[in-house]
């Protein structure tokens, strides 16, 4: 059994259904259940804006469950408190799938909480992320202009009501975002890393690596995550106190991966926004694939790149020879490369940093 499951490609359905294939979820089900879906709906914006979860991904998980002959099944969100959760719902095309496979929707701005408490700290938790069965998490990888990412852990504020979000804020945002991942513990997370916004939680600058995520520990996911977008676990607050409190454990060699497809990412598609065209210029790419231009993406919001120097990647190096740097296994051909297929942006950002001490 893996650790993390991982898929590539563009149908996101059928890459949710197998992912949860792969990890065996229906033998954890009974049909008895109350399942609770758990998306990103932060803003009523469309998914491909970097911002929101695919509904195609949820519409995976609900196929895979009703065939594991569930039907008590809800979709439960609340939009931040700048947002309604009605329109999201509209805008990102959760009512049109919810009356398709005929499952719930549930505004968590309109539900009860209860109070529970944490150490010191007394959290405020809907009732309705509490009283189901199986909460499955289906947050976005994406930044954050306050925390540096977000991943599953924070994607839990969804379950908490407007007034306890701005709470959280009041407390320093970090060490209740912590706790509720403590206390609030979904099943499964299944983590949409199509195409997170580069640094904002609201979206517009998506970064597309068209992959989806599965695994149990949330912390083990985020840390990866963290990772994947050029960040050291421990740069993320809210992340290195959940791992204290004993919410999970960080993503180190000895996570087990499985891969699905790896041999067929899909590649890059540079069509994104200024910010995205802009950092492509210090690449130099033929056949990249998109999980792998995504890495380099991120370490180069991150570091600014390498003075003079212009990065190779993707699938039209391997085996040639050539000067300069590369990204990812393809590139080994060149004077000095980033090993990984696909490379963490994090390793690019440690590559980059050493690079330039030499220079200095």
């Amino acid at each position: 059994m893996a650790d993390i499951y991982i898929n590539y490609g563009t149908d996101l359905q059928d890459m949710t259904f197998s992912l949860m294939e792969a990890a065996g979820i229906k033998n954890r089900l009974k049909p008895a259940m109350r399942i609770g879906i758990k998306p990103n709906l932060v803003v009523s914006r469309s998914a491909d804006g970097g911002a929101t979860t695919h509904p195609e991904i949820v519409e995976g998980i609900i196929r895979y469950i009703q065939a594991a002959g569930i039907h008590n099944i809800a979709i439960l969100e609340g939009s931040w408190v700048g947002d309604n959760t009605q329109r999201a719902f509209n805008n990102c095309g959760y009512s049109e799938l919810a009356k398709k496979y005929g499952v719930r929707l549930i505004d968590t701005k309109q539900d009860r909480s209860v109070k529970i408490k944490h150490d010191e700290l007394l959290l405020n938790v809907c009732e309705s992320a509490l009283n189901v069965d199986y909460l499955i998490n289906v947050p976005v990888l994406k930044g954050h202009c306050q925390t540096g990412m977000t991943c599953c852990i924070k994607n839990l504020k969804g379950c908490i009501p407007d007034s306890e979000k701005r709470r959280f804020h009041t407390m320093g945002l970090f060490k209740p975002i912590a706790a509720l991942g403590n206390v609030l513990r979904p099943a499964l997370h299944i983590v949409d890393s199509i195409c997170g916004d580069l640094s904002f939680e609201e979206g517009g600058n998506p970064v597309t690596a068209n992959r989806i995520m599965l695994g149990f520990d949330p912390v083990l996911l985020d840390s990866y995550g963290a990772q994947l977008m050029g960040f050291a676990p421990d740069e993320i607050e809210y992340l290195r106190l959940a791992k204290e409190y004993g919410a999970g454990e960080y993503a180190d060699a000895d996570t087990k991966i499985l891969e699905l497809n790896a041999d067929n990412r899909p590649k890059t598609d540079i069509r994104q926004s200024s910010i995205i065209k802009k950092l492509s210029k210090h690449i130099e790419a033929d056949g990249a694939c998109s999980a792998c231009f995504a890495a380099l993406v991120y370490a180069l919001d991150k570091t600014g790149g390498v003075q003079g120097e212009r990065f190779k990647i993707g699938q039209g190096f391997k085996g040639k020879t050539c000067g300069g740097i590369g990204v990812g296994n393809c590139t080994a051909g060149c004077g000095s490369y980033v090993k990984g297929c696909p490379p963490k942006a994090s390793d690019i950002v440690e590559w980059i940093k050493r690079k330039r001490g030499r220079i200095s």
